[in-house]
């Protein structure tokens, strides 16, 4: 029986796009929790018509370990995805190689004391596990959610967490950073001391949209628009082209009777993905899902229609990088 949402998502029907152009999804999340699921049967549900053939799982506090060291129970998520990768990602698998890259959480404010954790992570995914996120978004406003990692202020900034950071760089992994607008400047920052940690920025540096954000997107746009041409110029960084239909970005898509349809969702948003094309160039951009967060707005379907219709006027090969070489080259991928 569909739910509430599958029945609101299904009033837009749409033809895939482009069906046979390869695509990697570099950002989706799984659980397993007795009131929300989200597992390998419902993605690639979600996935058909489009040809994906290869996804990154990202971090999400899933399946940590209950007992053990404190720093130690992340490594639980990454135990539970490499169980789903072994069987998504063998010659015998499904023709989508699900989380063919594994990004797990490990506490950076460790400092050098993180190394063993990170170690953990790769032992218990030597073929998948690829690196870590750790979140630093975090507002002065009550209206503003701070990320689940309950971070402090300027934690991009701290001398601790970037000692941990700097553990990254010679296990060869990547660090995948999560933060608002009004952060980016920080992760400037951390990228220019830090420049063999190959960072890749989530969801355009989430653009907020509510709360003391609300009704000022193209005040926000013009200062969002200036701080990206700066991180622009860090050569370890890269962009993650998606996550801009969550609550926090203001669009509330999610509170109307029908949802977007994927030429409204390009109309509106093609500007935030066409300059940051513009400024990192095909070759260190990505388009992702942030699935199942960004479902409660689009079907995979419309979202990834969307994209395609931003990416039109684009070349074979800029295309070929947007929506599946970039990923694949950034996270090391086998497909």
């Amino acid at each position: 029986m569909a739910s509430e949402l599958d029945q609101w998502l299904n009033q837009i029907k749409e033809d895939p796009l482009e069906p046979d152009l390869p695509m990697c999804d570099p950002h989706h999340h799984m659980w397993d929790y007795p009131d929300s699921r989200y597992m390998p049967v419902d993605l690639v549900e979600d996935m058909k018509g489009h040809n994906v053939v290869s996804t990154v799982f990202v971090e999400c506090t899933s399946e940590y370990r209950t007992g053990g060291p404190e720093s130690m129970k992340p490594v639980g998520e990454t135990e539970f995805m490499n169980r789903i990768a072994e069987e998504y990602c063998s010659e015998e698998s499904p023709e989508i190689a699900i989380s063919a890259g594994i990004v797990s959480f490990a506490d950076l404010c460790l400092g050098r004391e993180v190394q063993p954790v990170l170690e953990a992570h790769m032992a218990a995914s030597p073929e998948y596990f690829r690196g870590i996120r750790h979140a630093c978004s975090w507002d002065a406003s009550n209206e503003v959610r701070n990320s689940h990692t309950k971070p402090f202020e300027h934690l991009y900034l701290d001398k601790t967490f970037r000692q941990g950071l700097a553990c990254l760089e010679p296990l060869n992994l990547t660090f995948d950073a999560w933060c608002y607008h009004t952060q980016i400047l920080e992760l400037v920052d951390m990228a220019r001391t830090h420049p063999g940690v190959s960072i890749i920025l989530d969801h355009f540096g989430g653009p907020l949209g509510i709360g003391p954000y609300e009704g000022k997107r193209d005040e926000i746009f013009v200062e969002w628009k200036k701080n990206i041409e700066e991180l622009a110029k860090c050569p370890n960084v890269v962009m993650k082209l998606g996550g801009l239909l969550m609550p926090i970005n203001g669009w509330g898509y999610h509170k109307r009777d029908v949802p977007p349809t994927s030429e409204e969702l390009a109309t509106a948003t093609a500007r935030y993905y066409l300059h940051c094309i513009e400024q990192f160039g095909p070759e260190r951009c990505m388009f992702e899902s942030n699935f199942p967060v960004d479902r409660k707005t689009a079907s995979f379907n419309v979202l990834w229609n969307s994209f395609k219709r931003i990416a039109k006027d684009f070349s074979d090969s800029e295309k070929a990088d947007l929506f599946h070489d970039t990923a694949a080259r950034v996270y090391n991928l086998k497909y």
